[in-house]
């Protein structure tokens, strides 16, 4: 009895040991196998190790491949001095932007004071100004961009000249009453520019950006007039901002990119409302305003209600 039951347990043992011996996978070369790392010591002074790859093949194949192509980092290297060179030009541009957004205010300040007595004075002032803002900040804005895509730096410069091409159409309208071109524009600055090259040349969405602003000016400039009794050049602007505005009112919607323009010609509308306010103002209650705005040699201060005025 007890023979049998020995040789049962044999039996049971030997099943077992080959079931574990199928069970347990078999290296074959070429192939990965993990080996872990042995575990920390009780006391925990050694750090654990995070578990490594290992191959038949990695451990023939000697000494580790370079690290990078050298006709790919030459490649990636050129496209990174080119896009550095953008962007110290895109700098420089704005920084000639903001230099010709300053200068063409300033010419802008001076058709202001105009008046009937200094008018021949102010515009030739403001001609040599805007003269100066070609020749020193312009120029600086052609030499940067002849010969390059200006479409791609567009947004770097195109407020400098938008500000220009007001200044530019305000001293013409001062001076004779039109509306300096855009090819009028662009053949000034054809000095400039090196004839081996592109020249720069003014897009036709900057000029009339440029133009819508210029009714804000002339806004300005018309209600100057009415005070100084210059009612006829007042009318003279009014209509003259709204041809514009009819005009653009055609252009605007045949526009690609039209939201700024869109914007630009609300404003606008305004300047021809408060134009023609003021006008018809005039036009309808002169009795009470010509006395009192210069237009007489011996004004009556009798509206104020103060007949004896000491002047």
């Amino acid at each position: 009895m007890v023979t049998l039951r020995g040789c049962h347990r044999f039996a049971h043992h030997l099943r077992l040991c080959s079931f574990l011996s199928m069970a347990a996978p078999q290296q074959q070369p070429g192939k990965t196998l993990l080996r872990p790392n042995p575990s920390p010591s009780p006391a925990g002074s050694a750090p654990k190790r995070s578990r490594t790859m290992a191959t038949d093949a990695a451990a023939a194949a000697g000494p580790p491949a370079s690290k990078g192509c050298p006709a790919m980092k030459a490649e990636f290297a050129k496209h990174a001095e080119y896009l550095n060179a953008l962007n110290d030009k895109r700098e420089r541009l704005v920084k000639a932007s903001r230099d010709i957004t300053m200068n063409s205010k300033k010419v802008i300040f001076q058709v202001h004071r105009i008046s009937k007595v200094n008018k021949e004075e102010v515009l030739s002032k403001a001609e040599n100004d805007l003269a100066a803002v070609v020749n020193n900040y312009i120029g600086k804005l052609v030499k940067e961009l002849q010969g390059t895509d200006f479409w791609k730096l567009r947004r770097a410069y195109t407020f400098g000249v938008q500000e220009y091409v007001e200044a530019a159409t305000l001293c013409r309208f001062c001076k004779t009453g039109t509306l300096l071109s855009l090819a009028e524009i662009n053949d000034s600055l054809l000095a400039l520019s090196d004839k081996s090259v592109e020249p720069l040349q003014i897009n036709a969405l900057d000029y009339l950006l440029g133009v819508a602003d210029l009714s804000g000016e002339l806004m300005r400039l018309a209600i100057g007039r009415i005070s100084d009794g210059e009612v006829e050049y007042a009318k003279k602007i009014c209509a003259f901002v709204r041809d514009i505005y009819r005009e653009l009112t055609l252009v605007v919607p045949l526009m690609d990119d039209n939201n700024e323009m869109k914007k630009k010609m609300e404003v606008m509308l305004q300047s021809v409302v408060k134009i023609e306010n003021a006008c018809f103002s005039v036009h309808v209650r002169g009795s009470e305003y010509i006395p009192l705005l210069g237009s007489s040699e011996d004004p009556d201060y009798s509206f104020f209600g103060a007949s004896d005025f000491d002047q």
